[in-house]
């Protein structure tokens, strides 16, 4: 699922980004261009992380924005975005975010199945590395084709 997303048209990089609403903004982007998502969703995600939704914070510097599929999820999609320097996730210091992904899952399955390829990519010590030092979108697409090998 992950290398059916991702392309070179949903991950982005960003410098100086002001702040982790700026960040949600531009990491949402790619999937209200293409009509996954809409407007509302990005405002059901952001209200969540607002309210003190840092459950989204995977770890290793990573955050997994998304919220309910009847928030606004017209079809599936996944998006990234890499910040430098790193945004604090609901301007908490516990919760630095080097890489943001926002997903919109049409349903429950799609969503597992999503959470199912990160958490083996997460889980292999040098995949994630090699995924935290991407610096272009090729580089990141060349991790996730070495999941299946």
């Amino acid at each position: 699922m992950l290398n059916d997303y991702l392309n070179k048209d949903t991950i982005r990089f960003a410098q100086n980004v002001g702040g982790w609403r700026e960040a949600i903004d531009l990491v949402t982007a790619p999937l209200l261009e293409s009509g996954s998502i809409t407007s509302a969703y990005v405002d059901a995600i952001t209200a969540s992380i607002a309210a003190g939704g840092v459950y989204i914070d995977l770890g290793f510097g990573i955050a997994l924005a998304h919220s309910r599929p009847e928030n606004g999820v017209q079809h599936t999609g996944l998006s990234s975005l890499r910040v430098s320097p790193t945004v604090l996730l609901n301007d908490d210091p516990q919760h630095p975010i080097d890489l943001f992904l926002c997903l919109a899952a049409t349903d429950a399955n799609a969503h597992l199945e999503t959470m199912r390829e990160l958490a083996s990519l997460l889980s292999d010590e040098q995949l994630c590395t090699q995924l935290l030092a991407a610096h272009t979108s090729a580089e990141v697409l060349a991790v996730i084709q070495k999941m299946g090998n």
